[in-house]
Formats: C-alpha cells, structure tokens, sequence
C-alpha cells in the first residue's frame, strides 16, 4: 500500500466513463482494465481518442495516470514477492520494489546491493565486514547458487557504480538486479520452506 494513498479509504466522485485502458496497477499490482477515471483531452479532430488520464483501479480504487506519452505513473513494481524471508529482508525488498515502481532505479540498485549484505548477516556473517568479505561468505557457505556468482559480481560493480560514481542507474540494472534478489531470496529462503522434512 502507498503511504501517500490508501485506497481503501477511496471515495472518488463525479468519476467519467474514459477510452477503456489495461494496465498493470502500480497500488495492488494486479492486471486490471479500466473505462472509468478523469480523462486528460482528446485530439482535436474530435474523434474522442484519450490522450491520457487518471484512471481507476476496478481491484483496489487506486488512481493511475496515464500520461499522452503512455508513461504511466505509479508503473507496477519490479520483481515478485517471496515467501519466507525474514522481516527485515522482506522490508528491504519491498523497498527496492517500491523504487522502481516510481522509476527510483539507482535507488533499487542501491538495496539490491544491500540486501547481499543483510543476507549475509542473517546467514550467519559477522556485521561491519566489508562488501567482498560478505559476498565471499554467502559464495563460501553455499548461498550462492553455483552459476550465480557473476551474478554476485554483477550487483556489486553495479552497486559501487551506483555508490561511488556520478551515474544514474536504469530500468534495465534495477530489473536485472531485482531479478537476482527475488531468485537468491526464493533459494535461500522460499524453497527450502516449501517442502517439509
């Protein structure tokens, strides 16, 4: 749920019948399809195509806009959720996802790299280790799947990158980087859990 909205408490009035749009909801990240909202103009022959608007969430009432370059704002967060993680990586990786779903991607890069550290440590790693002495540890205790290690490399250039460099991160490294996150979460943490010994 966006702490800036709850749409549960939503009560939108005088709403319009808008051009039909299907979307991914940036609120409770459901495939929905919407014909109700605020539309934002039409062209100006008057053939009523919608050039963009805020539409309503049929699921869960959140409002979406959409905007005449088809960019839509909030856009669904990046990665799934997985089961069985601790709370504080949970609350870690739900951050990240929150990031990207406001195209905040040097800030899901960023958590991505911390969330290899915070693994560690909850694996067992002593804290105020160095990044690579974490990453080791995950690599020397078997967390780290066997062809995932360029993988571990790959957050952690993108991660200094982010860090220690005049650079902005895109979509694609906080896709990438969430993308590993969710599958070392689900390895380490979700399918152990899903068969019982």
């Amino acid at each position: 749920m966006n702490k800036f909205f709850d749409p549960t408490r939503a009560n939108w009035r005088t709403l319009q019948k808008i051009a039909s749009y299907s979307y991914d909801c940036g609120y409770c990240n459901r495939h929905v399809s919407s014909n109700v909202g605020y539309k934002l103009g039409e062209l100006s022959d008057g053939g009523g195509i919608v050039l963009g608007g805020l539409y309503i969430c049929p699921n869960c009432q959140g409002p979406t806009f959409l905007s005449p370059k088809h960019k839509q704002y909030p856009s669904p967060s990046l990665g799934n959720p997985v089961n069985h993680v601790p709370g504080n990586l949970t609350a870690l990786y739900n951050e990240a996802r929150r990031c990207s779903s406001q195209s905040c991607y040097t800030g899901a890069v960023l958590l991505c790299r911390k969330m290899l550290m915070n693994i560690a440590v909850e694996q067992g790693a002593k804290e105020g280790l160095s990044f690579l002495k974490y990453v080791a540890y995950l690599s020397e205790q078997g967390f780290i799947p066997p062809n995932g290690k360029h993988w571990v490399d790959h957050i952690r250039k993108k991660g200094n990158e982010a860090t220690h460099e005049i650079s902005i991160m895109e979509e694609i490294d906080a896709r990438e980087l969430l993308a590993f996150t969710e599958m070392l979460l689900k390895f380490i943490y979700e399918f152990p859990n899903m068969v019982t010994v």
